[in-house]
């Protein structure tokens, strides 16, 4: 593996471009501190870019920014809001490649995966964009006859958005399309690991023709002490939250005393079941989508292969193969295909997942270990011989390691699968499509893939059940996220 750890001209002229304040009110501004924070390459530990970084005070401005915007912004026309929002597909569509190489710079993953990144993360900008024209409500009759029953839709008012570092653009704009489409204000705080897509994204809106103070940015290193206040603000309407359950945990702890209407996308522990009848090909590739999609740090990755005892040695022994031709280095290198985790601490955290399993009785079939020289590199890993209970398959690995345990019948593979407090995503291999209706029957999770290692889409609702969280982003079911209903009733208007 070969590092570079010069900037290129084409990167340092990216960089450049990147606004480094907080957006409040449409002004970029430093933070009323002054301080900064860097922003770092994971694969050289490279310091990128230097931001401003935001205290309470500017927190509380950014609020203020949202709420003084709401009312006139709630009162925009649908097709007003639906036209910023095609602007700015088109626009980051346009500027794919700068997005896709600040990703790779800021967050480690490959060139390729983060174009993919951009097409999907786009996409919530142009679903959203047509759902914007189509929150209808109703009128209806009682049943009595006696009066008219008038159900319209209206946005929940000035939100917080907390994004994660591992996907810095769809997950902005899985928050920030359906709050715009719905007539929200926003307060958007993202992963001060990686903020700098975040910082071109809003700008992108802003050139889109976004009102000032609809969207504000603050970037921080303290989080708790400046989204705390906005929490306990009774201004702030809404919460949305992409982030660990620990920490989601507290955020509804902390919402509940405002009684705020909560979006919570959480932690994940996929299980990916392969059956005996699977077609084992296609299994494999399924898994390799599904373990190192991201290089693993995905609350949607694969955590647990349950196989069939019948083909866990087969299909060990391909996916071993698939994982160990894995090239590892610099997402710039078009060689690479799986980057940098985000930073040491994430790195020590899955390598001590293996030495425990390992100290358990599992043994390495391929990787096992952190890659030699700079950045923050782990080898593609598979382990067989877990066994169930060890704490890599009952943690979030969020790197790419595959842990294999078998199972000899449905039974126990759903017991197996259900096995965890979450419940966000399960991947199912079999031909027989009746067992696999029947896994979505029992398996308590709130997606699943049958026979595909990725089911993500901005036209699909994205969320889980049990501790993986409440609520649901994308689809329909997004944008109601931003909204409450109202109901005016009145007599019937030929009883008058």
């Amino acid at each position: 593996m070969t590092v570079a750890t010069e900037l290129t001209e084409r990167e340092s002229v990216l960089l450049d471009s990147i606004p480094t304040g907080l957006l409040i009110g449409g002004v970029w501004r430093e933070a009323a501190s002054g301080k900064t924070f860097d922003v770092e390459d994971p694969s050289t530990g490279q310091v990128l870019l230097t931001l401003a970084d935001a205290g309470p005070v500017d927190g509380a401005a950014a609020l203020d920014a949202a709420v003084a915007a709401q009312d006139e912004w709630a009162a925009t026309a649908p097709r007003v809001r639906a036209e910023i929002l095609r602007r700015a597909f088109d626009m980051v569509i346009a500027r794919a490649d700068d997005f896709a190489l600040l990703m790779t710079l800021e967050m480690g993953k490959p060139l390729a995966e983060a174009r993919g990144e951009v097409t999907y993360g786009a996409e919530f900008l142009r679903w959203f964009s047509e759902e914007a024209v189509r929150t209808n409500g109703r009128y209806a009759s009682n049943p009595e006859g006696t009066a008219r029953i008038l159900v319209q839709k209206k946005p929940v008012g000035p939100c917080l958005l907390i994004t994660p570092w591992n996907f810095p653009l769809a997950m902005a704009t899985r928050k920030i399309a359906p709050a715009i489409a719905a007539g929200c204000t926003m307060v958007l705080k993202p992963a001060n690991l990686t903020p700098l897509t975040s910082q071109l994204f809003a700008q992108v809106m802003l050139d889109a023709g976004l009102p000032a103070g609809v969207l504000n940015v603050i970037s921080t290193t303290t989080a708790g002490e400046v989204t705390g206040p906005l929490i306990q603000d009774t201004r702030l309407r809404k919460l949305s939250f992409t982030g660990s359950t620990p920490v989601g945990r507290r955020l509804l702890a902390d919402a509940s005393q405002n009684v705020l209407r909560t979006s919570m996308e959480l932690g994940g522990n996929a299980p990916f079941l392969v059956f005996e009848d699977a077609d084992l090909d296609a299994a494999v590739d399924g898994a390799m989508a599904a373990k190192l999609r991201n290089m693993g740090e995905a609350c949607t990755a694969a955590n647990r292969f349950l196989v069939h005892e019948s083909i866990a040695e087969e299909f060990a022994t391909k996916f071993a193969a698939k994982m160990g031709a894995m090239t590892t280095g610099r997402g710039t290198d078009p060689a690479t295909k799986v980057g940098p985790l985000i930073d040491a601490k994430s790195r020590d955290k899955v390598h001590s997942l293996v030495t425990d399993a390992l100290a358990d009785g599992a043994r390495v079939v391929v990787g096992g270990a952190p890659v030699d020289g700079p950045g923050y590199f782990y080898q593609p890993t598979v382990l067989q011989g877990v066994e169930p209970g060890a704490r890599i398959l009952t943690e979030e690995i969020f790197g790419p390691v595959a842990p294999i345990v078998t199972f000899k019948n449905e039974d126990e593979a759903v017991a197996l699968a259900n096995d965890t407090e979450y419940g966000l995503v399960a991947y199912v291999f079999t031909q027989d499509y009746a067992r696999g209706l029947r896994m979505a029957d029992r398996i308590e999770t709130g997606m699943m893939g049958l026979n595909a290692g990725v089911i993500s889409n901005a036209a699909a609702p994205f969320g889980g059940v049990k501790q993986s969280g409440l609520g649901r982003e994308g689809s329909l079911e997004g944008i109601e996220e931003y909204q409450y209903t109202q109901y005016i009733g009145f007599p019937n208007p030929h009883n008058v």
